[in-house]
C-alpha cells in the first residue's frame, strides 16, 4: 500500500462530514491532524486501522478521544505512545502488535477499557504480571498459543470482567488450576481437549467458561464441569458417552450451551430429558 498521509485539512473535513472520508485509507497521520481527530465522539468510534506508524505526539492527542479507538494496523508501539494510549477512555484496538515490551505492557495495563491485543504471539511473565492489574472490562490475548504456568498464575488475577485466551491450543494442569481462580468470564475456545485434572480445576471456576473447541470429554471431566456455577459453552462436543451426558444433565449453573446436531444421538436424547439444559441458550450479557 502506497503511503497516504492524513492531514489537518482532511481531519477537519472528517469532523464536518464523517461519511466524506474513509480514515482507514491513511497510513500516516500528522500530529496536528491527530489533535483534531481527538475531538471525534461518533457512535462507531475512531477507526484508523490503516496507520502503520504513530508518533508519540499523535498518540498523546488520540488518547483524549472518547470512545472506541481502533489502531489495528500498528505493528509496533513505543513505550511513550503506550503510556499515552493507556489514558484513553474506551475500547482500544491494538491487534496488529505481535510483540510488546515489558514497559509498554506495564503502561497499557493501566488502560481501563476493553483492550484488544489479539496479535501478540508471546507474553513474558513480567508482562503477564502487569496485565493482572488491568481493570478494563475485557483483556483479549487471543493470539497466544501457549502460556507459561507463571503467566497463567498472574493472569488469573486480572481484575476485569473477561479474560479471552482463545488462541491457546494446550493448557497445563497447573495453568488450568490458576486460571480457574479468575473471577469473570474465561474464554478458552482454542482448546480441543481437556485433561481430567484441568477439568476438575475449571469446574471450580466461579464465572462463565467457554470451551466450544473441545470435541470430547471423559466421564470424569464431564462430572467435574457439571459443577460449574457460571455459564458453560460446550457446543463443540462431538463425542460424549451416555454416562458423561447424565453428568452434564446435572449442571445447575447459569446456562449450558450444547449443539444437539453435533452430539451422538443417545447422548443428545439423555440431555433432552434434563430441563436445565437449554440447547438454544445464549451467553448472558454479564
Amino acid at each position: 500500500m502506497a503511503e497516504k498521509r492524513l492531514t489537518k485539512e482532511i481531519a477537519e473535513q472528517f469532523l464536518a462530514d464523517e461519511d466524506s472520508v474513509n480514515l482507514n485509507e491513511f497510513t500516516e497521520v500528522d500530529d496536528d491532524a491527530a489533535e483534531i481527530l481527538s475531538k471525534y465522539e461518533g457512535e462507531w468510534g475512531l477507526l484508523l486501522d490503516g496507520l502503520t506508524s504513530l508518533s508519540d505526539a499523535a498518540a498523546e492527542s488520540l488518547s483524549k478521544q472518547k470512545g472506541e479507538l481502533s489502531l489495528y494496523g500498528l505493528t509496533s508501539l513505543s513505550d511513550e505512545a503506550a503510556y499515552s494510549l493507556s489514558k484513553h477512555e474506551g475500547g482500544l484496538g491494538l491487534s496488529g502488535l505481535t510483540s510488546l515490551s515489558d514497559i509498554a505492557a506495564f503502561c497499557l495495563s493501566k488502560h481501563e477499557g476493553w483492550l484488544y491485543l489479539t496479535g501478540l504471539k508471546s507474553l513474558s511473565d513480567t508482562a503477564a504480571e502487569s496485565f493482572s492489574k488491568h481493570k478494563g472490562y475485557c483483556l483479549e490475548l487471543n493470539g497466544l498459543t501457549s502460556l507459561s504456568d507463571a503467566a497463567a498464575e498472574s493472569l488469573s488475577k486480572h481484575e476485569g470482567d473477561e479474560l479471552s485466551l482463545n488462541g491457546l491450543t494446550s493448557l497445563s494442569d497447573a495453568a488450568a488450576e490458576s486460571l480457574s481462580k479468575h473471577d469473570g468470564y474465561l474464554d478458552l475456545n482454542g482448546l480441543t481437549s481437556l485433561s481430567d485434572a484441568a477439568a476438575e480445576s475449571l469446574g471450580k471456576h466461579k464465572g462463565g467458561l467457554e470451551l466450544n473447541g473441545v470435541t470430547s470429554l471423559s466421564d470424569v471431566a464431564a462430572e467435574s464441569l457439571s459443577k460449574l456455577d457460571g455459564y458453560l459453552d460446550l457446543s463443540g462436543l462431538t463425542s460424549l458417552s451416555d454416562a458423561a451426558a447424565e453428568s452434564l444433565g446435572e449442571y445447575r449453573g447459569r446456562g449450558l450451551k450444547l449443539d444437539p446436531y453435533n452430539l451422538p444421538a443417545s447422548a443428545a436424547e439423555i440431555l433432552r430429558q434434563h430441563p436445565r439444559v437449554d440447547w438454544s441458550s445464549r451467553r448472558p450479557s454479564s
